[in-house]
């Protein structure tokens, strides 16, 4: 055989060797999960689907692959919130509150949105049960600690699903901070057709 051809298939089968060998190490970092992940998104979809029961399911089996997986901590205290469990729901986000505050790294954008996010989450629960002064420490806490998270829908959605006049953590915390001012008897906290707009969040 011609040993420039020999070569030159040597060479070409190298680079063909070094090619898939990138492509595969890119598929498994694109494609891999963290351990949790898959549950998390399958507890999503039942969410989203209002299969409550099943979420938690697929909420519980992320946090038996990764205790204090944050995602799957927020999908149960979300799923506690549409099923009224709100004391479970409290709980939950206490927890995640408090795991994200003593593990939270500054260069973590990521956890400080979820951490902003179980902020709005918990005062959205204590707005459903009256607790107003409670709700406004963390509508105060959640626009503290991340601001954009929780700004409300941003310009894709409401191309896609329209504003509807959704209620955002800041104009909730402006409202409920200006009622407060004024003598018990004048104020009104609840208006529940508006407080039906308030959206949580999942970062």
């Amino acid at each position: 055989m011609n040993q420039a051809v020999l070569r030159r298939f040597i060479k070409l089968m190298i680079g063909a060797l070094v090619v898939l060998g990138l492509f595969y190490l890119g598929y498994e970092h694109f494609t891999s999960d963290a351990p949790g992940d898959f549950y998390v998104r399958e507890g999503d979809i039942r969410l989203g689907d209002g299969k409550y029961d099943e979420a938690l399911e697929a909420f519980g089996k992320a946090l038996g692959e990764m205790p204090d997986h944050r995602g799957a901590l927020m999908g149960r205290a979300l799923t506690f919130i549409q099923m009224d469990r709100y004391e479970e729901a409290i709980a939950e986000l206490d927890y995640l509150i408090a795991f994200m505050e003593s593990s939270l790294e500054e260069s973590d954008t990521t956890g400080r949105g979820v951490l902003a996010a179980a902020y709005s989450n918990r005062g959205i629960v204590h707005d459903r049960l009256g607790r107003y002064e409670r709700a406004l420490e963390d509508y105060i806490s959640a626009l503290n600690t991340d601001r954009e998270t929780v700004a409300g829908p941003g310009v894709v959605h409401k191309i896609l699903y329209g504003s509807d006049g959704v209620s955002t953590v800041r104009d909730r915390a402006q409202y409920i901070f200006e009622q407060l001012q004024l003598p018990e008897s004048e104020r009104l906290l609840s208006i529940p057709e508006l407080d039906a707009k308030q959206r949580m969040y999942k970062p």
